[in-house]
């Protein structure tokens, strides 16, 4: 009987205290849900405002802007993660300092590419190219596909895919063709000694100004760029839209070489017309 007793009153303390801690931690998971709930609404919404917020910026790139909307959100649940632990007593100062701990294990782990994604985000804000222009660096070149936060998708000028780490275009000199409205270009000639200076001049701006791409200011001008007593060399200089500059300098290279070969071919034909065969005047 005193056993059946002991167990009687061992039985009613469990289940007294199990009572306990259920209606604590009945208050503790209905606070946890809520807490997780409004967490969860509070990071989409603010994620939300601050993706519209910065897409309204000038000069900040869509990228960016989900970039740093979606810190805001995973910022905002982790805090809420760890309010939720702390609605059951757990030691949210350890847990803080564990994933401090985690976060610099990884940020060395990934070194490489945390220095992408740095690097990234300086390109995605400061633009020094965007998508369709064409650049060249001293280990990449071609056209901008896409910029991303880890790295850059290139079309190189033989229609090759190229993937460059974000890394390798920051923090060295970027050559970009595109940026600028109108791009400038040069040709040279060599003339002999008995060429005419002037005449070949006004030869090189005639054909500068019969071609309608060429931009007419700054207007065509040329100059004598070296000399030397067995040749000199003339160059012309013009001015061309970026898009239409690949195009018109080779066409306008190959119109000057035509022309200055015809100009060097008509005095052997005046010669030839002006002494005919002595044979022939006999007959």
């Amino acid at each position: 009987m005193e056993q059946a007793s002991e167990v009687v009153v061992a039985s009613r303390a469990a289940l007294t205290q199990i009572s306990a801690l259920a209606v604590q931690y009945s208050f503790s998971v209905v606070g946890a849900i809520i807490l997780l709930v409004v967490g969860w609404l509070f990071a989409g919404l603010l994620s939300r405002w601050a993706h519209n917020g910065l897409s309204r910026i000038h000069g900040i790139d869509a990228t960016l802007a989900q970039f740093f909307s979606n810190i805001i959100r995973y910022a905002i649940l982790i805090m809420v993660v760890v309010m939720v632990l702390g609605q059951f007593g757990v030691q949210t100062a350890s847990i803080l300092a564990a994933l401090g701990a985690i976060g610099l294990a990884v940020g060395l782990a990934l070194q490489g590419t945390l220095q992408n994604i740095a690097a990234g985000i300086m390109l995605l804000v400061l633009r020094p190219f965007r998508v369709g222009e064409s650049i060249e660096t001293s280990s990449v070149s071609g056209t901008i596909v896409d910029v991303g936060l880890f790295a850059t998708e290139l079309r190189t000028a033989d229609g090759v895919y190229r993937l460059a780490p974000n890394s390798t275009l920051w923090n060295v000199p970027i050559t970009n063709y595109s940026r600028l409205r109108t791009r400038r270009h040069e040709i040279s000639v060599m003339l002999a000694p008995e060429d005419d200076l002037d005449a070949a001049q006004a030869k090189l701006v005639e054909i500068a100004g019969s071609e309608a791409r060429v931009l007419k200011t700054p207007a065509p001008t040329t100059y004598v760029a070296e000399f030397d007593p067995a040749s000199t060399k003339l160059t012309l200089r013009y001015w061309i839209d970026s898009p239409a500059w690949w195009a018109t300098s080779r066409d306008m290279m190959k119109v000057v070489k035509l022309a200055f070969d015809k100009v060097k071919e008509e005095p052997q034909e005046e010669v030839a017309s002006g002494n005919p065969d002595p044979q022939v005047e006999e007959q």
